[in-house]
């Protein structure tokens, strides 16, 4: 995440600065870049950038995380500025008052919209979550998909004589752990990038290809009725170069989405 440059022997490690999406005296809202961690967890050992202590370092006060990315997911992060507007949109986040909208760059051509109704056992870390029992039962979980775009591009790989992409639109019913990425893999049309449920044909040819390496979902769009002022708000992330890369190689206007 952070940029190296090397000097004379010595590493410099650069402070990222993110971009504010949206900011009022209750809440505020980043672009969290692909790589970046929410906040310090085990995993994050060699880290020294997390985009927790980073908003409150550029705002100048202290910030509430009200839900979470995935470290390889980008895109809108939301966070309250004190903790009765946490506790109100905890309540908002649990009731389903919150919309979400993702997009996710796919293997395969994935034409029709649909919902995948499928549970999801939980999804725990070895390390963090030792002490939790392994035998709980599938959670419920409901993603709504819609096919935005599709492309081929005519160079052979594996079996197939051509590799094919779609652009899909998610809308996630629950917030099950890597669920998107789950219900995706379930319908065998998993995320480009994705090292854990992905395609060990697609992620080396993409990365070959396209000259970068990261996990194609943007969590793209966050709506709400604002807990103080009860205004709709519509707080929208940007795609980045890399997406709109992609984007011209296959002819997808990216203003359309």
């Amino acid at each position: 995440m952070s940029m190296i440059n090397k000097d004379a022997g010595t590493v410099i490690i650069e402070k990222p600065i993110l971009t504010i999406l949206y900011q009022d005296e209750f809440l505020v809202a980043v672009d969290k870049p692909a790589g970046l961690f929410v906040h310090r967890s085990f995993m994050d050992k060699d880290e020294i950038h997390f985009a927790l202590q980073l908003v409150r370092d550029q705002i100048g006060q202290y910030v509430y995380p009200l839900h979470r990315l995935d470290r390889p997911t980008s895109g809108v992060l939301l966070f309250a500025l004190t903790k009765d507007v946490a506790r109100l949109m905890g309540q908002a986040f649990s009731d389903r008052d919150i919309t979400k909208t993702y997009y996710a760059l796919t293997r395969g051509h994935l034409l029709n919209d649909g919902v995948v109704d499928y549970p999801l056992k939980e999804k725990l870390d070895d390390l963090g979550d030792k002490n939790v029992s392994r035998d709980k039962d599938a959670q419920s979980a409901q993603t709504d998909y819609q096919a935005m775009a599709s492309a081929s591009l005519p160079i052979p790989l594996g079996k197939y004589d051509s590799v094919r992409y779609s652009l899909i639109k998610c809308h996630p019913h629950t917030g099950r752990r890597h669920q998107i990425r789950r219900h995706l893999a379930h319908l065998r049309h998993p995320i480009i990038g994705d090292i854990n449920y992905g395609d060990n044909k697609q992620n080396p040819f993409f990365t070959e290809h396209f000259g970068f390496k990261r996990l194609m979902l943007i969590a793209k769009q966050v709506d709400f009725i604002h807990p103080i002022t009860k205004l709709a708000i519509s707080i929208t992330a940007e795609f980045d170069e890399q997406w709109l890369q992609v984007f011209n190689e296959l002819n997808w206007p990216a203003k359309s989405f």
